[in-house]
């Protein structure tokens, strides 16, 4: 019940940092000012634990790697597609992505119960997809690179929950996200140099304090990773998509409509079937 409450609360925070982003017009500028307070905590994080052990470094590697990729591929999916139907596109391929290398690759045991949750929480997420009607033939590019971008998102969860079984969590933490985010400032500071920096004050602090909860977040997964299983952790966290709804619903005035309903009706079914398994 704990992992499931950790995993639930990190949801909610990815949902939150991502109603804070929301408003901030500069996306690119904005992706930097996350960096920055998520990466200034990761360093306070590595002066604590030192370097890790040498066996970390080739998770550390493949993860900020990998995380990157998933940066490209989200724009891409943007720049291509409507963000209602990219977004739950890759978030919900991840899940049965992840739960399959977790069973085939890893020897992970899953219970039929957590595989039935794992696929409802999957299908409620896809299922929002659809809600703007039938994707058309020109939106298939957009979906392809959302599908890409799922699997991307499966790859750093399987890297993740195998490295931070191996590894020391705090240290493992704070490398990874102290690269990845200094390449992210690195490549924004080249295009825009310090502009992305001089925008309204809500903007700036809610770009810092969307950061700052995103570690938060992540935080909390990596944590449940190294009790919980790999699968049932993954599906668990996607339900952001879900809390992103209703934040929008009930802060931004947002439509969530009977048809988001009966999504998050299947979604909360599948997280149901995982408790009680």
């Amino acid at each position: 019940m704990t992992v499931l409450l950790a995993v639930l609360g990190a949801a909610v925070l990815h949902a939150a940092w991502n109603a804070m982003a929301h408003g901030v017009p500069d996306r690119l500028g904005g992706f930097a000012l996350l960096a920055l307070s998520s990466g200034a905590c990761a360093v306070v994080a590595i002066a604590i634990t030192g370097l890790p052990p040498a066996k970390a470094w080739p998770y550390i590697i493949a993860s900020v790697v990998v995380h990157l990729a998933y940066y490209g591929g989200l724009v891409m999916s943007y720049n291509l597609g409507q963000f209602s139907q990219v977004y739950p596109l890759a978030r919900g391929t991840s899940p049965w992505v992840v739960a399959v290398v977790a069973v085939v690759v890893l020897n992970q045991h899953l219970m039929p119960l957590e595989l039935a949750g794992v696929l409802l929480i999957s299908a409620g997420l896809i299922a929002l997809v659809f809600i703007g009607g039938r994707p058309k033939r020109h939106q298939a590019p957009a979906l392809l690179a959302a599908f890409g971008t799922g699997l991307l998102i499966a790859a750093y969860t399987v890297v993740d929950g195998v490295a931070v079984r191996k590894v020391p969590l705090a240290s493992y933490m704070g490398w990874t996200f102290t690269l990845q985010n200094a390449v992210l400032i690195l490549f924004v500071l080249w295009r825009r140099g310090l502009s992305f920096l001089r925008v309204e004050k809500r903007y700036l602090y809610a770009g810092l304090a969307g950061g700052l909860v995103s570690l938060a977040a992540y935080s909390l997964v990596l944590w449940a990773q190294t009790r919980g299983a790999l699968a049932a952790v993954a599906a668990l966290r996607e339900t952001s998509i879900i809390f992103g709804a209703i934040i929008g619903a009930l802060f931004f005035g947002e439509r969530f409509g009977p048809k988001r309903a009966l999504a998050a009706t299947v979604v909360v079914a599948g997280i149901t079937l995982i408790t009680l398994a």
